[in-house]
């Protein structure tokens, strides 16, 4: 088989859990949870929703919530060791994620070069946090990902024989349709079940390297 070219979320599998909610249940008022149920619902989008959750912290905590993420958020076992298989082995590996460019880039940093990790940005300069976008969904996508992982896949894989999509949840779900193998857990997982997409489940990035060893990527 030739080599893969990979596209790997962060938060809930680079992380072992998610970022964006930890944040919120630390430092927003109470209202950040119907915004939450609106996006699981589907009644507003992912954009919209991660916009408007920010947009209730106050920008002067910004220190204090990225050193909270810092000491609380916990690197997945075997990432580190993932990183290096696939620098080994040339095989490309993008960091596709819906989270925020002050915690996403601190956390990877040493790990994962900036320019393979796609993310959304921030802005502190008003009196309450703003989220950028830049990388929107292309006209093939019209569900205000935020960071749109599909059109991320379209505009990196090209002509790339075959792709790998790592995630967790509802965000990752589209990238995983168009995807020529599936890596998952948790709500991936069982969508991947559902829809029956070629798939494997995983626990730890070490399984994600036993996976690709089977499957001889360096052939």
């Amino acid at each position: 088989m030739s080599k893969p070219i990979i596209f790997c979320d962060f938060d809930g599998t680079i992380t072992n859990s998610d970022n964006i909610i930890a944040i919120m249940k630390q430092f927003a008022p109470p209202e950040w949870e119907a915004i939450k149920d609106d996006v699981l619902a589907q009644r507003i989008s992912i954009q919209e929703g991660v916009g408007r959750m920010f947009s209730l912290l106050p920008s002067h905590r910004k220190d204090e919530i990225t050193e909270f993420i810092l000491k609380n958020a916990v690197i997945r076992d075997g990432f580190s060791e993932f990183v290096a298989y696939t620098k080994q082995n040339d095989i490309p590996l993008y960091i596709v994620s819906g989270g925020i460019d002050f915690f996403v880039y601190p956390l990877l940093e040493g790990l994962v070069e900036k320019e393979k990790i796609f993310c959304n940005g921030s802005d502190f300069s008003g009196e309450t946090i703003k989220i950028l976008w830049p990388y929107s969904c292309d006209e093939h996508c019209h569900n205000e990902c935020g960071c749109c992982k599909p059109s991320l896949l379209r505009k990196l894989a090209k002509n790339e024989p075959f792709t790998i999509v790592i995630g967790d949840s509802i965000t990752d779900l589209q990238a995983a349709k168009l995807a020529d193998h599936v890596i998952a857990r948790d709500f991936l997982l069982e969508k991947c079940k559902e829809l029956g997409l070629s798939h494997t489940p995983f626990s730890t990035f070490f399984d994600v390297i036993d996976l690709l060893e089977g499957m001889e990527v360096n052939v």
